[in-house]
């Protein structure tokens, strides 16, 4: 049952343009008008039932029992349509009791004063019950319900009808609605009776829907307004109801009243649900702006709760609507929290301010890298000592801010190409990633790159300080490959990279040698024991060959890169000649460090010497050891 019907005489009203009139045949003689609205009345069926009437005709009269009198009620909760159904109620005439007009009945009897003292049954009393019996049962006649108390927030709350309707709805809310058999599904799906079994054609038939899921009322809560949605989430709360819950709510209720976080949404998601009851289209910029920083307060602190790109959708929303800056830094440090959730699309903000010339907000990017880093070392991040067997441990932290590494790089090479955004600041993003946090440096060379190609007009001081940000250790062999020819990068940077790429095919060539003995030696013992088996030899051939032939491409590659490196030797001793006696004392400087770097990495390669000679000696005695290595490889 929704509805409750009452009065029993036929009715009795006529309107006519602006004003309603009473057929029982009697004339008027007295005039209700509520706002343009005239209401042509008897004065008794009205001051039977009301206080307030009663006063305002005895006010009017003055005593003149005949003369008609003219009554104005200008604040009567509801307006003119409210009074048509308070006249009625009054006649006797039948009218229905709805989950759409309780409320403004109720406060419009509460206002006229149609107690118990003015006759039995009276208004209030009606209502009230129905309010308690009906409406406050049933979910969709609760929601209902409230809404209305927009128009009569004032009285409803006097009469304590809001704070009814919001506990009846988070009640219901934090329950599984289908063990009481509440109708959330009559939208659009099957029916159930009470009981909570399926109805077909009004008949059970024992069958039970699924358990709803907890997000079944996100949609119908966001119809309410801010204030009472807002009260609504705080009794949720105060209930118990977990966080992750609330946070779907309110990603809900975001993404209907902001554009830009529902763009996906399609247009018959929500077709079966309650509408709003003022539907006036998208709130004005300024309502979005107060609605974003309210919800702001509102979201909850912890990780993961709100998915990481609708938190993107709200800064960025922020940013356009230029909301206060406490709602701005709070959005950045939410997302630098999950910043290792995000993706390389939800980075790329567009700058909205007219005081920046890059394309893209590089700055808030930072911050946001910022807050996750102060997350990490709070939480107990890995540090840079945290190795073992020359690779990084495995933990959660160190998983996150390699993938936050990553990110970054990726962020870096996208945003290069601007020709707008300035050194310091690249080198400001790039430097802030710690060095553990990049396994390979890939991602930085190939950033680095394309700054370089951008931005040809850099010093050469310029370029050699932006590329001291990588490490050439921790480049990969095809990265190697491309920066040793890569013209854009300055000489001595190519020359260390060359001498570690050669260090990193020795180390290589090592590597095989020892698993070329191992494997000889693991076939002389499988040979051994199983000396009939054919088919174990044929594999061994086929194992050798294909060694071979892996042996002989790299050997190859060593050759080259000896070429090009004598090559570069002596290109840099003509330009010794040439050069003045300063570029000449600076180039035997770069030599001598070379020199130096080439000794450290070799020491770990050959076998110790006994006795040290002077360093012109010793130079010679490698020198000799490397021919002769080639050699032996050749």
């Amino acid at each position: 049952m929704s509805s409750v019907k009452l009065g029993s005489k036929a009715d009795a009203f006529q309107r006519k343009g602006q004003a309603w009139f009473c057929t029982t045949g009697l004339p008027s003689d007295v005039i209700v008008e509520v706002g343009e609205m005239s209401f042509h009345l008897h004065k008794f069926p009205l001051l039977s039932r009301s206080g307030m009437m009663e006063k305002l005709i005895a006010e009017a009269s003055g005593g003149e029992g005949e003369a008609r009198c003219v009554i104005s009620l200008p604040d009567i909760p509801g307006g003119d349509k409210t009074f048509e159904l308070v006249a009625k109620f009054c006649y006797g005439v039948k009218l229905e009791l709805l989950a759409t007009n309780v409320v403004y009945l109720r406060c419009a009897a509460e206002h006229l004063d149609m107690t118990e003292e003015y006759g039995e049954g009276n208004l209030i009393s009606h209502t009230e019950s129905f309010l308690n019996q009906v409406v406050l049962r049933n979910w969709k006649n609760s929601l209902i319900a409230l809404q209305s108390c927009d128009d009569v927030l004032l009285l409803a709350e006097d009469i304590n009808i809001t704070t009814r309707c919001i506990e009846s709805l988070a009640v219901k809310a934090g329950s599984d609605p289908n063990l009481s058999g509440w109708p959330i599904v009559e939208y659009g799906g099957p029916m159930q009776s009470p009981g909570g079994s399926v109805l077909w054609n009004g008949i059970s038939t024992g069958a039970r829907l699924k358990n709803s899921c907890s997000d079944w009322w996100y949609e119908d809560v966001s119809c309410l307004s801010l204030p009472l949605y807002k009260r609504l989430i705080s009794a949720l709360e105060s209930r118990g109801i977990k966080q992750e819950v609330l946070a779907g709510s309110l990603t809900s209720y975001a993404k209907k009243y902001l554009p830009g976080l529902n763009r996906r949404q399609s247009a018959s998601e929500s077709k079966n649900h309650l509408e709003p009851a003022h539907t006036g289209g998208l709130p004005s910029e300024e309502d979005q702006k107060l609605l974003l920083e309210e919800l702001d307060k509102l979201l909850p602190d912890q990780k993961g709760l709100i998915p990481t790109k609708i938190l993107f959708s709200l800064l960025r929303t922020a940013l356009i609507l230029r909301a206060n800056p406490s709602c701005i830094s709070n959005l950045e440090k939410r997302i630098g929290m999950q910043l290792d959730q995000a993706s390389l699309e939800d980075l790329l903000m567009p700058n909205f301010s007219y005081t920046m010339e890059t394309l893209y907000n590089v700055e808030c990017v930072q911050r946001i890298l910022e807050h996750f880093l102060a997350v990490d070392q709070v939480t107990g991040g890995v540090s840079p000592t945290s190795f073992d067997g020359g690779q990084l441990m495995g933990s959660p932290s160190l998983t996150s801010i390699t993938m936050v590494a990553k990110l970054i790089d990726g962020y870096l090479a996208e945003v290069a190409p601007d020709i707008n955004l300035k050194l310091p600041k690249f080198q400001s993003l790039a430097a802030a990633v710690p060095d553990y946090a990049r396994p390979l440096d890939d991602g930085l060379y190939r950033a680095i790159d394309i700054y370089l190609k951008a931005h040809p007009w850099l010093a050469d001081a310029d370029r050699e300080q932006l590329c001291r940000l990588m490490d050439c250790q921790k480049l990969s062999l095809e990265a190697c490959t491309h920066a040793a020819q890569n013209e854009r990068l300055p000489l001595r940077i190519i020359v260390q990279v060359l001498f570690f790429e050669q260090l990193q095919l020795r180390t290589s060539i090592s590597s095989c040698f020892l698993a070329s003995d191992n494997i000889d030696g693991s076939r002389q013992l499988r040979s051994g024991l199983v000396a009939s088996s054919d088919g174990v030899w044929n594999t061994a051939v086929r194992e050798n060959q294909v060694l071979k032939v892996g042996m002989d491409s790299m050997r190859m590659r060593v050759s080259e890169l000896e070429k090009e490196c004598s090559n570069m030797k002596q290109e840099i001793q003509k330009l010794g000649r040439v050069e003045t006696s300063t570029w000449g004392n600076m180039s035997k400087k770069f030599g001598l460090n070379l020199k130096s770097q080439m000794c450290s990495a070799e020491e770990g390669s050959v076998s110790n010497h006994n006795s040290e000679t002077g360093k012109s000696e010793q130079r010679k005695e490698k020198l000799g050891k490397h021919k002769n290595k080639q050699l032996s490889l050749k």
